[in-house]
């Protein structure tokens, strides 16, 4: 997978097609991911010890397939390569500038 935990994204496709956010979890054995803001589900706590019950909104996990990372230089979705420098060091590529993703 590619994708790593901070890259910005956007969702392609399902209700949220044409948002962008920040990856904050990646699952690596599902092959999903959790963007903050996205994808939203409400979740019911019931009230326990001290913590006060309510619904609260959490980013449930989308399949990786549904995203993409942005270009940092055109801010437009890409796909992902390797480039391997002469001291052996590997590192992510935007296929569309050729810019390096952190």
């Amino acid at each position: 997978m590619k994708i790593k935990k901070g890259d910005k994204v956007i969702v392609r496709t399902g209700k949220d097609a044409g948002k962008e956010g920040v990856i904050s979890q990646v699952l690596r054995d599902a092959g999903k991911v959790v963007i903050d803001g996205i994808n939203t589900r409400k979740h019911f706590v019931k009230a326990g010890s001290g913590n006060q019950g309510g619904i609260i909104e959490k980013s449930a996990p989308m399949h990786v397939s549904n995203v993409a990372i942005l270009d940092p230089k055109t801010n437009k979705a890409t796909r992902v390569g390797y480039s391997v420098d002469n001291n052996g060091k590997k590192t992510r590529v935007t296929k569309s500038s050729g810019s390096t993703l952190a």
